[in-house]
């Protein structure tokens, strides 16, 4: 295999915080590996150093030469001003770059070097591009290419970074959070989108399903060192369980061992022969060994709620919209104890609208909500992440709640409550300012559960949560005597939480599904095909055929013809634009020509993209 990329002895601390230390590894064409540490261990930070966007402090980083790199950055960032379509220029890439020198090569006399830039133009697939950037922006559900940049939400942002990203068509790909902020639809289609592709990936992600079924090789950083396993997440997990029991056995055995060689070493006089140095010298190892921490299984934390009543919540008649965006219409809904609901819908269709009325944030236009007197609800939003930087990560806590209560008298402290949701003793005494984005989610998650609710409305919890932290969650809310209400992206977060789906299909149309997501993806997957089996004419049943096609509407006699010339104007089009590439790549054009030629060629995509688009828009008509 050809080798991508070296890393060798990296290295890399914050002061007295060293993230990484002497870790090697190496990538090579096709594979597709997946980055997994618990928050905080510098995932993010690797990921800026193989970029280019963050230095280091000793080892080496090689790239392969003229390898195509791009780079998903997990908060990207555009000038606000800028459109969607110059947003995809607006990012440098080998191609973009070439693009901006080729029209400063035809914008200068003489046109120096024009020779050299167009056959780099044919060779990098350039003249396309913005065609490529207008498809994959439609592919992620961005049409409006001319919208700004400072009006687009979270997720719209990250779709045109990962659009950005992908019409470059790189040899290796590096994503940190792809799925943070998609929709379900979108998740599924960038699933299958690398699925199909032959493009070498280095990835960090939270979501299993979709590191599953995307990676083939997993890397995990863990106590500063990284380990490597051939397989994908559900081997890895069954692999890391096995290291982590062998470091465990290690250690107990070089506890037993060190308490013997403590006392020799008590014993002995400071004068020693060579057998009693070298003795000392594999002491000292041994107590190396010894005094590591072991990795302590997670117990379940089986907290028990406050009181909640039989009358939860009840919706009777909610009516919400925004000028012709409906979000509630007419809804009612009588929510039952214990009861643990998950909210699934594309982004825009009213999810956290739902939740901020729930919470008294938003007001219905009409309707009544009545909540229980016992009720109390905790609330983790998307927008509650604000502490004071300057507190320690225990005093947030404490301020809070000293204690939680488990039941059977028992109770944990608040320092008790931060390791299970793996703060450290010295993370606990550091300063906020200091945490890193998932660490503070997760402190902010411990915020709320340490109010002891009976009632927890999580919106999009999973976002930036490493998988260690997610699976303690897990366990928390499948033990959590009290309410549950999820709206994730996360799927396999969804289907170990919740019993049942609230589906927001947009316009108020809402759905009760009983069954987790997975149960939800089957059945609307069996739904859609049968939909289409439905729609094929059956040739034995000329009356059902008859019928479907009356029920569409049928192309007019202005539209058939311009259907048919459209046809005829594509196609010399096509011929046209295929001689000048040709013409352009002969190297007999004299320089007028060649400029003539430069020309016309964006013309013609230009022209080519327009009369597609409305051959598309009939052939609807007539499909």
């Amino acid at each position: 295999m050809v080798a991508y990329l070296q890393v060798e002895d990296l290295t890399k601390s914050f002061g007295e915080l060293v993230l990484f230390e002497n870790i090697s590894f190496g990538i090579a064409q096709g594979q597709r590996i997946g980055l997994i540490a618990k928050n905080g261990s510098g995932k993010t930070t690797l990921l800026n150093i193989l970029s280019g966007k963050e230095g280091y402090d000793a080892g080496k980083v090689t790239f392969r030469n003229d390898l195509r790199v791009g780079y998903l950055e997990q908060s990207p960032h555009y000038p606000e001003d800028l459109s969607v379509i110059e947003a995809c220029f607006c990012h440098g890439n080998a191609v973009v770059s070439l693009i901006k020198e080729y029209e400063e090569c035809l914008e200068t006399p003489g046109n120096p070097g024009l020779d050299r830039l167009m056959a780099l133009m044919e060779q990098e697939n350039a003249w396309d591009y913005e065609r490529r950037a207008k498809q994959i922006l439609s592919q992620l559900k961005i049409r409006d290419f001319n919208q700004k940049i400072r009006n687009l939400s979270g997720g719209q942002l990250k779709r045109v970074a990962l659009a950005n990203v992908l019409i470059a068509e790189p040899d290796f790909l590096i994503l940190d959070e792809p799925t943070n902020h998609l929709d379900l639809d979108m998740v599924e289609w960038l699933e299958g989108y690398l699925g199909r592709s032959n493009v070498t990936l280095l990835m960090v992600t939270h979501d299993r399903y979709f590191l599953d079924r995307v990676c083939s090789e997993i890397i995990e950083i863990d106590n500063r060192q990284i380990y490597g396993y051939k397989g994908n997440y559900s081997y890895y997990l069954e692999k890391r369980q096995e290291r982590i029991d062998a470091t465990n056995a290690e250690i107990a055995r070089a506890n037993n061992l060190y308490r013997t060689e403590l006392e020799w070493m008590r014993r002995m006089p400071q004068a020693r022969g060579h057998k009693a140095r070298y003795r000392e010298e594999a002491f000292y190892d041994l107590e190396k060994v010894a005094r590591q921490r072991t990795y302590e299984a997670n117990v379940k934390l089986d907290v028990k709620a406050s009181y909640i009543g039989s009358k939860i919540f009840e919706a009777e008649h909610l009516c919400k919209r925004f000028d012709d965006l409906k979000i509630l219409d007419d809804f009612s809904y009588i929510f039952s104890r214990y009861e643990k609901m998950g909210i699934v819908g594309n982004n825009g269709t009213g999810k956290s609208t739902f939740i901020k009325i729930l919470m008294g944030i938003e007001k219905a236009d009409s309707g009544k909500l009545d909540i229980g007197e016992t009720v109390r609800f905790g609330y983790y939003s998307q927008e509650g992440l604000k502490f004071d930087e300057r507190m320690k990560v225990i005093d947030v806590v404490t301020d809070i709640a000293e204690v939680i209560e488990l039941g059977n008298g028992k109770r944990l402290t608040a320092s008790q409550f931060l390791q299970h949701f793996l703060f450290t003793p010295e993370t606990q005494h550091s300063y906020v300012y200091k945490l890193s984005g998932g660490e503070r989610r997760r402190l902010y998650l411990c915020t709320v559960l340490m109010r002891n609710p009976n009632f927890l409305v999580l919106d999009e919890p999973t976002n930036d949560l490493d998988i260690v932290t997610l699976q303690v969650l897990e366990e928390y809310l499948q033990s959590f005597k009290g309410c549950v209400i999820v709206v994730s992206h996360d799927r396999y977060f969804m289907d170990k939480v919740v019993d049942h789906l609230l589906v927001f299909n947009g316009q108020g149309d809402i759905r009760d599904f009983p069954g987790n997501y997975s149960d939800y993806r089957a059945w609307r997957e069996a739904k859609e095909e049968h939909d289409r089996q439905m729609e094929k004419p059956k040739k034995k049943d000329a009356g059902a055929q008859r019928v479907r096609q009356s029920s569409r509407r049928r192309m007019t006699f202005n539209e058939r013809k311009e259907f048919e010339r459209l046809e005829k104007e594509i196609a010399e089009l096509e011929t046209e634009k295929k001689a000048v590439e040709e013409a352009l790549c002969s190297g007999t054009l004299t320089v007028e020509e060649l400029t003539e030629k430069s020309k016309r060629l964006p013309a013609l995509n230009d022209e080519l993209d327009e009369k597609t688009m409305r051959w598309l828009e009939l052939s609807e008509i007539e499909g």
